[in-house]
């Protein structure tokens, strides 16, 4: 009997991974998994470019609307439901499209992930408040004191992993590296990388132009909405963030435009590093 097979569609935001996935998925009749860290969440969708409710009545998509922005939802929460959809649709397939832009939910559904110990919620609170107060600063200040090492060597740029780091310190009192085995689990099924890349300018200029469209569609609406959520995980997001921060009197609507797409780009630019050290 064949091997079953993930392809798995990755590359920056606004590069075109949703229409390529569904035109691969049409194609091989089949279904789509969408490993996006906020896409999954019900109340979220002009923010996080959900695929429209055309697309998804083209190809039967997984993971996409699935949870509360109240529920807690990690790489470990979708490595356990990815796996359960992909028994499912390889019932009837060989083959299952994977699309999203979220690495380590790629990662941990293709490799495992660390056996890191559960985090309780008022220590991960904490660290949340450290970063909302102080910024990326004040979490390298108290990585430098708890985990010298990821302070040093870890990702110093993104934030979540920087409140990760610091939130395990705290918990178990190790840095986080000492969880960090490497090895990688074997799954039942081979994988194929689909990596979608454009020249800077354009991947610039799309991204503009997203974040133009999901102004112009409601994403304050949305995010006003949202706004009792603020302290949640789920909020502390690209384009949420920004538009919080108008909403709540910092500054102003059209600056926070500009720090969305710049920020956007920020973002692009760490996933295509990330894709490129991880995918090929």
């Amino acid at each position: 009997m064949a091997k079953k097979k993930c392809i798995i569609v990755v590359g920056p935001t606004a590069a075109g991974k949703t229409a390529e996935a569904i035109r691969i998925a049409k194609e091989l009749g089949t279904e789509i998994i969408s490993a996006d860290s906020r896409q999954c969440y019900r109340e979220m969708n002009i923010g996080v470019a959900r695929p429209t409710t055309e697309e998804l009545a083209t190809v039967q998509h997984h993971f996409i609307a699935t949870h509360s922005v109240t529920e807690k939802v990690t790489a470990a929460t979708f490595e356990k439901e990815a796996l359960a959809a992909l028994e499912k649709i390889f019932l009837n397939h060989d083959v299952a499209v994977i699309c999203g832009g979220t690495g380590l939910y790629i990662k941990a559904l293709v490799e495992g992930l660390d056996q890191i110990p559960e985090i309780p919620d008022e220590i991960r609170a904490q660290a949340i408040s450290l970063f909302k107060e102080k910024g990326i600063a004040g979490l390298r200040e108290n990585l430098l004191s708890l985990d010298h090492e990821f302070a040093e060597k870890g990702d110093a740029s993104n934030p979540n992993r920087m409140m990760r780091a610091l939130e395990v310190v705290m918990h178990t009192g190790r840095p986080i590296q000492q969880f960090q085995t490497g090895e990688k689990l074997k799954r039942a099924f081979e994988v194929e990388y689909v990596m979608l890349d454009l020249p800077r300018e354009l991947l610039y200029e799309r991204i503009n132009i997203r974040v133009d469209n999901m102004i112009a569609s409601g994403l304050e609406d949305e995010v006003r909405s949202l706004i009792q959520h603020k302290n949640l995980p789920a909020l502390k997001t690209v384009g949420y963030n920004e538009m919080i921060d108008f909403i709540e009197g910092r500054c102003p609507k059209e600056e926070a435009i500009e720090k969305i797409k710049q920020h956007t780009r920020n973002y692009a630019k760490r996933q295509l590093t990330w894709f490129k050290k991880f995918a090929i």
